[in-house]
């Protein structure tokens, strides 16, 4: 298949590793990039030798996808432009500030027949994808999503830069509907909360307990799930998982073999199944895989419904706060 015509808006931090990766990318070519900033834009152009366009307009009318990696606040604007000129869009997560926002973008590109992913990232993380199909029915489960401080994402509540990533792959492995959520959060250097901590309850019973913070000392991301006679742990930092699970105790079993006996007397062994994580570049696959579900005119792995979806629960913790 032919390469995909593809133009970076913003340049940020992310914005540049964006631009490298589809450099590199066997599914795009790289037409070039917008930032409004035209210093940085030219010292950009200068040292790695991308295109700076002078108006989104002008690189629009030069690609066929177009990825955005602006500020949160700025995703929107750019989003209905992108889909108006009948390009194909990747926005950076939060899909949008507000979810009539995203509800806007979801009914645009499904009028204009285009495709549109956001990047919750942790969906391609090597250790998610190595578990993900043994994440089965969980009961309960907890996240700790911890960073040090950075000025970078303060524009938005901790909810939106950080918890975000986990409402999402929670909402992807729980498979039921969210029938209450509670929460509480703290500003302490920044206008919005710094750090949160929210309940998610869902209508089969299931209930999750996410912890977000941008203060912190050091960096944690790790996530617990709890499910019938398995445990299973995922830290999305290193790309770790471990699994631990139960089957009914042999009646003859190893000399060192785990088993516990509940007050019923009922025998179960533990054991150990951890899962083959093969190493992958999490950006690059999210770029490369929404290529291909537009040239196979499949649907992305992370869609602009699952975001706003996500979007949605992340504002009820958020007006839990007031």
């Amino acid at each position: 298949m032919k390469k995909l015509k593809i133009g970076v808006l913003g340049t940020g931090h992310l914005g540049k590793i964006h631009l490298r990766l589809l450099k590199e990318s066997e599914f795009y070519d790289l037409v070039g990039f917008f930032d409004s900033d035209k210093n940085t834009a030219n010292e950009l152009e200068k040292k790695e030798g991308y295109v700076a366009f002078e108006s989104i307009e002008k690189l629009l009318s030069e690609v066929e996808v177009v990825d955005i990696v602006t500020p949160t606040p700025y995703h929107h604007k750019m989003a209905v432009i992108c889909l108006k000129a009948k390009k194909h869009i990747f926005i950076e997560k939060p899909i949008t500030q507000t979810v009539i926002q995203a509800e806007e973008i979801v009914q645009l590109a499904k009028e204009n027949n285009l495709q549109g992913q956001v990047g919750h990232v942790e969906r391609f993380n090597p250790a998610f994808k190595a578990i993900k199909e043994h994440i089965n029915k969980p009961m309960f489960i907890e996240t700790h999503r911890l960073a040090e401080f950075n000025p970078r994402g303060t524009d938005v509540p901790v909810v939106l830069d950080l918890m975000i990533h986990d409402i999402d792959i929670i909402l992807s492995v729980v498979n039921s509907p969210v029938i209450n959520v509670s929460s509480s959060g703290v500003s302490v250097i920044s206008e919005t909360p710094d750090i949160a901590n929210a309940r998610i309850e869902f209508e089969n019973g299931c209930v999750a307990n996410l912890t977000a913070s941008r203060i912190s000392l050091k960096n944690m991301r790790k996530t617990r799930f709890f499910q019938k006679e398995a445990y299973i742990s995922i830290d999305f930092l290193t790309k770790q998982v471990e699994v631990v699970k139960m089957k009914d105790a042999p009646k003859k079993p190893e000399e060192f073999a785990l088993i516990l006996q509940n007050a019923e007397g009922v025998k179960k062994q533990i054991y150990f199944e951890p899962p083959k994580i093969e190493e992958s570049n999490a950006i690059l696959e999210e770029l490369n895989t929404f290529a291909q579900a537009i040239q196979n005119n499949t649907e992305p792995i992370v869609t602009l419904k699952h975001a706003t979806e996500a979007l949605k629960v992340a504002h009820q913790i958020i007006d839990c706060f007031k």
